[in-house]
């Protein structure tokens, strides 16, 4: 599609914010007023803004500064460029960036509730937070996310972009099978509410490498929005959910823990598997303060 003339109503646009309030009947897009849009960026402002959610502060992301414009600007302190909340991740390309935001601000908006109460409700706050369908009796491979978040590996969301989702591993990356096809289930079982694009819980295995070298990042060229890791205090029983830079999103503490939660050994691997990493640093703060508290 191009750069494009866009002929838009002048009814407010309101869930794009305050930056934009209105758009004139005719707002003419030229790289002279540094916007181009391709056909999935658009659609991503369309979806983003009439999906209700807002994207978290800057401080919770830490990856404006990371990510950059089409043209050639970087995105502004809360990830956005110019009018639209689309941006293309030069790094990781196959990101679906106004997804992710989207993800993360449903992760914000979590209550105690659904943080602290009992194993499975907390997990399918979390598949909604991501924006997966709670799909225990799928076929796997075909949108089933029973093991999503419940054992030590499947604790990374990643939303990536339609391009992306047919991806496969190819042997980039080490101890996940050849192939991998994911993009029917991920397109099965992703909520189309959070904007273009789709969500995964993806192989963490290999998060541990700088760069990371696991699913998410080598075999979609994506960005996780969040990844579970279990916190290494006495009963491994309070969880940390951590952005792609691994600062610290939310945390909680399930009701029925021990005994309700994945076994012992899987979130003890989970915790092992981040070891040396930045995704391992929340967790052990969180675990220090408890012995301390």
């Amino acid at each position: 599609l191009g750069r494009w003339t866009l002929a838009i109503a002048r009814e407010p646009m309101k869930m794009l914010g305050r930056s934009i309030v209105s758009l004139s009947a005719l707002a003419t897009v030229r790289s002279a007023e540094g916007f181009s849009f391709s056909r999935p960026a658009f659609l991503g402002v369309l979806a983003f803004a009439s999906s209700g959610v807002r994207p978290s502060s800057s401080k919770s992301q830490g990856t404006g500064s990371d990510l950059n414009c089409a043209d050639g600007t970087h995105a502004n302190s809360s990830g956005f460029c110019g009018m639209t909340e689309t941006m293309y991740d030069k790094e990781y390309p196959g990101t679906a960036t106004a997804r992710m935001h989207a993800v993360r601000s449903r992760v914000a908006g979590l209550t105690e509730k659904d943080l602290n109460g009992k194993w499975e409700d907390v997990r399918r706050r979390l598949l909604w937070a991501g924006g997966l369908k709670d799909l225990p009796y799928a076929v796997p491979g075909q949108g089933y996310t029973g093991h999503s978040f419940n054992d030590y590996n499947h604790v990374d969301l990643t939303t990536m972009n339609d391009e992306s989702s047919d991806n496969t591993n190819e042997g980039q990356v080490k101890g996940i099978v050849i192939g991998n096809r994911l993009g029917p289930g991920i397109r099965f079982a992703s909520l189309p509410e959070l904007g273009p694009g789709g969500s995964w819980s993806t192989c963490a295995l290999g998060c541990n490498y700088n760069p990371p070298q696991d699913v998410a990042h080598l075999q979609f060229r994506s960005r996780i929005a969040f990844k579970l890791v279990w916190v290494p205090n006495a009963n491994f029983d309070t969880f940390v959910l951590v952005d792609d830079d691994g600062k610290l999103l939310a945390q909680g503490t399930p009701s029925d823990g021990p005994e309700g939660l994945p076994s012992l050994r899987e979130r003890m691997l989970n915790y092992r598997i981040m070891r040396d990493s930045k995704y391992q640093t929340a967790a052990d703060e969180v675990a220090s303060n408890m012995t301390t508290s």
